[in-house]
């Protein structure tokens, strides 16, 4: 039994001198449970909306303040054209315009029914349908208290039109579709880079490899090039599944697209390169790019749950997930058809991504070889 005892406290000595075993086994269910408790949430909150009031009546006033005083809904802005809710919507500021018809009190007061119009961008179906019934609740809840207060048992009727944006027909594929691109891009760019060069410091082959002529910084880039290739062929092979499979539409600039995912995939294959050299195994580098990238681009970078949805702290976490920028600038051009202005924040943060990475992984490549 001392033996037994003896075997027991040697593997516990073991476990808590491994401070990367101790973080799986305790720090690992810490991160899951509270990314899985806040972000996995079927519920939308902090919709961002905007009100054209064609009216500006008493009526269209108290129901804006009931949508913007409702814990799920944030006023953006009060406009005055069609052409300015058509720029919100593409520049990603509001989800949803709730569009007043004229004279919406006095026809409530001669006729008993007025008309309200709720445009909602439908790129994500289940977000839009939600948005969609909490905003007719909320009209509703007003428009049942308003005929209880009007006496005489009169009956008003609001009449709410939906008009759903981008996506009509309401098909899942046109939501995850972006999402899938930016998983699958990032899983095979990180995680295959990284294996592909640990897996040569394992065997011992890179000293073998960083002896011959061929400077260092060459060999890693000679490395990454099949992996860079592979994602395009991918990348081409998803967008051609998408259109005439799944009739997913590319509604806006090809070019700026395959832009787009280019400087996505460098990301990737630059964090790649980071992994491969922090990380010593092979199992260490699935762990960090597999466990450290997976759960994160699919919890936290709206492919799944809506980022506003998300406490603050999360969503200021989702900020430097890469998956987040590029889901955004593919729903963008892809579905949105937007043009290349609109996507230019998503560019310069991929870009400065980019930038960051590579100076980061070429420091740490430089010192590994002295």
């Amino acid at each position: 039994m001392k033996q037994f005892t003896a075997f027991v406290k040697k593997e516990f000595l073991h476990i808590f001198r491994d401070t990367r075993t101790m973080l799986i086994l305790l720090g690992m269910p810490v991160v899951q449970i509270i990314l899985f408790g806040f972000a996995i949430t079927t519920e939308v909150k902090n919709i961002r909306f905007a009100v054209f009031d064609l009216s500006r009546d008493q009526t269209t006033r108290q129901i804006t303040e009931r949508l913007a005083a409702n814990r799920y809904f944030t006023l953006v802005a009060d406009i005055d054209s069609p052409p300015e809710a058509d720029e919100l919507m593409k520049a990603g500021k509001v989800s949803m315009v709730v569009v007043f018809d004229a004279d919406f009190n006095a026809n409530m007061l001669h006729t008993g029914e007025a008309a309200v119009q709720l445009i909602v961008d439908a790129t994500d179906p289940n977000q839009a349908t939600t948005m969609t019934n909490y905003a007719t609740g909320i009209i509703t809840q007003y428009l049942q208290e308003l005929s209880a207060g009007s006496g005489a048992g009169a009956t008003l009727v609001i009449n709410t039109e939906t008009r759903m944006l981008y996506n009509p027909q309401m098909e899942g594929a046109y939501n995850f579709v972006p999402g899938v691109m930016g998983l699958i891009l990032m899983l095979i760019c990180a995680m295959m880079t990284s294996i592909a060069i640990v897996r040569e410091k394992e065997r011992g082959s890179m000293e073998v490899l960083l002896a011959s002529p061929v400077r260092p910084i060459f060999i890693i880039i000679a490395k990454a090039v099949p992996y860079f290739i592979l994602s395009v062929v991918n990348l081409i092979t998803i967008l051609l599944l998408s259109v005439f499979v799944l009739k997913v539409p590319v509604a806006g600039s090809l070019v700026l697209i395959f832009l787009g995912s280019f400087l996505f995939i460098l990301m990737a294959l630059l964090l790649g390169l980071l992994i491969s050299n922090i990380v010593q195994t092979q199992v260490a580098a699935m762990l960090a790019s597999g466990m450290g990238l997976m759960m994160p681009t699919m919890l936290l970078s709206g492919m799944m749950f809506p980022i506003e949805s998300m406490p603050h702290i999360l969503q200021w976490i989702s900020a430097v997930m890469p998956a987040r920028w590029y889901i955004e600038l593919i729903k963008k051009l892809m579905i949105q058809g937007v043009d290349g202005i609109y996507v230019m924040k998503e560019f310069a943060i991929l870009a400065l991504m980019v930038a960051v990475l590579l100076a980061v992984s070429l420091k740490t490549f430089k010192k590994r070889l002295e």
